[in-house]
């Protein structure tokens, strides 16, 4: 028997006791996890879900978080910019054991179900809440006041990109030194070029503040 799962905005046709890399799950190794989404299962009967086939899972085993082979991103600006950049990637991986493929039954067998990691959940929900603010504003003569700044905050300016609105966003973000910046990874950054429009990694906002933070 075997089954097509839907994990991480992929697809994957699995079969018990296969070995699994995963976009990266919120589970420790030893763990056991089931997935819901199921868009077939196969064997002696074919059955398609709609989108997905109700009752039915997969439960796997967690072995190991993992990274996956790297990745090189190389960009050349010709005539006015001349410039050069390499980035390189690891995407973060979950490495499971395929145990069983589940017909039905699925919502009782009390086995925890598989959730992706988001390992800047909390500072990708503040860069969302400025939007959520800006429906409730209602006269327009406030929108246009300036936020104002934290005590001691650094003058985000400085950042390639960055005008007064940005700073504006990224101070509601809780944003408000190139230290915060500096530290974050590759995954902080990744999450948040949603809110910024992709001007965090495309102008290497976090190289940036480590110099502007000395």
């Amino acid at each position: 028997m075997f089954a097509v799962l839907k994990t991480g905005g992929k697809q994957y046709k699995v079969q018990s006791g296969d070995l699994l890399r995963v976009e990266k799950l919120a589970a420790d190794a030893g763990e056991k996890i089931q997935f819901n989404e199921i868009l077939m299962l196969g064997g002696d009967s074919v059955t398609l879900g709609a989108p997905f086939v109700a009752g039915a899972a997969v439960q796997a085993e967690v072995i190991d978080q993992v990274k996956g082979d790297k990745v090189i991103n190389f960009v050349k600006r010709r005539r006015k910019h001349s410039s050069k950049r390499t980035k390189g990637h690891r995407q973060q991986l979950t490495l499971l054991k395929i145990t069983d493929i589940l017909a039905e039954g699925a919502d009782k067998s009390g086995v925890k179900a598989a959730v992706g990691a988001g390992s800047i959940s909390g500072v990708a929900v503040a860069a969302a809440a400025p939007k959520a603010e800006k429906k409730a504003a209602a006269p327009k003569a406030e929108k246009k006041a300036a936020a104002p700044k934290a005590e001691g905050a650094d003058d985000l300016k400085k950042l390639s990109g960055v005008g007064p609105a940005l700073e504006k966003k990224l101070i509601e973000a809780g944003i408000t030194s190139f230290a915060q910046i500096a530290a974050w990874t590759e995954a902080d950054v990744e999450a948040l070029d949603d809110a910024f429009k992709g001007k965090a990694q495309s102008n290497n906002w976090v190289g940036e503040a480590k110099e502007l933070a000395q």
